[in-house]
């Protein structure tokens, strides 16, 4: 009988170290930052490549928070993942109670599958090396032990947690979990050749998990239990009781049940993992992984580069041009812009903390939002006046709404337009235009089979977001 994988995603981060590029409302894992798909599209289908003649493969378990819950289903729908479930955590909690929420949901079908729980954020450059170490481990897994893909260190890296490992039977044997050093431990962890760069991706039994987790954190267990006993499901979205999560304690997969197997009745292993592993944690990870030049420079976009080495240059909606550069980050985006020492790239969250602490919404947004129904950009604003370029999806409409502060012009650049205005429908294509007064009703839809975009001018005494009463929403919002 095959082996049964369940792929577990975890897809909550913030990604806060590769602002400005990473955004509160689109982190890091669902960045393109090289080809044509997203860090998270790329981990879900690294996990469905794992299927072999013995080993099957189940859609996956994506766990993230409500407010990506459509960025999620619309990037699983683009590689043809959309049967996969999706578990929103009402408040973040960490790991633990994230992966116990996943192995609750893979035995929901009475099976007890092997689970293949891997952060969203990651980039590997040998796939085919991956498939291998990570089938290694789940036929392990499948025997009843607890394993851990480690990544021998290419560095004295002081941003990872350690494992230290001692050869056994079958693989290596894990002895100790060491947390991120300095440098000169790093250092003495790289020379002594038996210590391995945690990855964070574990592959053990549903049920062995819960097992654990009842010997080491049982609090965690009965509260998480509690939680999934009054989850609601809606559709491909599966939310555990808000109060009840709250109440679960806030802990990571480390601390809560890693670090405590070695020496323990819980048969922890580690699988090494030799695939051009990174987690892309700053903008110096994602240059070490970049294409370069000659110079070692690497480049995203619209760049030109004179007599500059070890440099990366990402333009995101613009031309960029450097001279004269050497281990320099530049990041443009179409409303901010980052120059930083590449060495000092952890630094990164603390000018997003700052941005934080100012209230500033270059912090939370790109100036491009995305919403279930297609996109808007801010293109310009002014005293009483903002202007707006909004993309609807075919099929799709806006929410059924009204503004209490701001009328508003639509001109139709491409597609076709049903516009609802009060008590009337109407038809706009290409060129036309219409105007919804204040404290209006108003719904914009497209029942074309191409994008519909407009160009929306807002005109008002107060232009926020959330000056909008809806009445009926496709999507469930409020």
């Amino acid at each position: 009988m095959a082996i049964q994988i369940q792929p577990v995603i975890m897809a909550g981060g913030s990604g806060t170290r590769l602002w400005p590029l990473s955004r509160a409302q689109f982190p890091k894992q669902f960045l393109v930052l090289s080809g044509t798909t997203s860090l998270f599209q790329q981990a879900a289908m690294r996990l469905q490549a794992l299927a072999t003649t013995d080993i099957g493969v189940a859609q996956p378990i994506v766990v993230g928070n409500d407010e990506h819950r459509f960025l999620v289903l619309e990037q699983l729908r683009e590689i043809k993942l959309a049967g996969a479930s999706l578990l929103l955590e009402p408040v973040g909690r960490n790991t633990a109670p994230a992966m116990t929420l996943a192995a609750l949901q893979a035995l929901e079908g009475g099976n007890d599958p092997v689970l293949v729980v891997s952060p969203a954020d990651q980039t590997v450059t040998d796939a085919p090396a991956f498939s291998k170490a990570l089938q290694q481990a789940v036929r392990r897994a499948a025997e009843g032990s607890v394993l851990i893909l480690g990544v021998a260190p290419l560095s004295p890296e002081t941003g990872f947690g350690y494992i230290r490992t001692s050869e056994a039977s079958g693989g290596m044997a894990v002895s100790q979990f060491v947390e991120k050093p300095d440098l000169a431990t790093a250092q003495a962890y790289v020379a002594a050749g038996n210590y391995f760069w945690n990855s964070g991706i574990f592959v053990l039994k549903a049920s062995v998990w819960l097992e654990a987790l009842e010997q080491f954190r049982p609090d965690i267990l009965l509260a998480t239990r509690k939680a999934w006993a009054v989850r609601q499901t809606d559709a491909s979205f599966v939310r555990p009781g808000r109060a009840e999560f709250e109440a679960v304690p806030s802990e990571s997969v480390d601390y809560a049940v890693m670090e405590k197997c070695p020496g323990s009745s819980v048969a922890i292993g580690m699988e090494a993992l030799d695939a051009g592993w990174s987690d892309l944690g700053a903008w110096d990870a994602v240059w070490q992984v970049s294409d370069k030049d000659a110079d070692g420079n690497g480049s995203v976009g619209d760049v030109l580069m004179h007599d500059s080495r070890n440099t990366l240059v990402h333009a995101a909606s613009r031309l960029v041009s450097v001279v004269g550069l050497d281990n320099v980050v530049v990041v443009e985006t179409a409303d901010a812009v980052l120059v930083i020492d590449r060495g000092r790239s952890q630094d990164v969250k603390k000018i997003v903390g700052s941005l934080e602490a100012q209230g500033r919404t270059e912090q939370n947004l790109h100036r491009q939002v995305n919403r279930p129904w297609g996109w808007y950009d801010s293109i310009d604003a002014g005293a009483r006046f903002q202007v707006k370029r909004i993309m609807v999806k075919p099929g799709a409409s806006l929410s059924l709404q009204m503004h209490h502060h701001r009328a508003e012009h639509w001109i139709v650049v491409s597609g076709t337009a049903e516009v609802t205005k009060g008590d009337k429908v109407i038809m706009l294509t290409e060129n036309q235009s219409t105007y919804i007064p204040l404290g209006t009703t108003h719904r914009l839809s497209n029942p074309g089979k191409v994008p519909l975009e407009i160009i929306e001018v807002q005109s008002g005494s107060y232009l926020g977001e959330d000056d909008i009463v809806r009445f009926e929403d496709t999507y469930g919002r409020k």
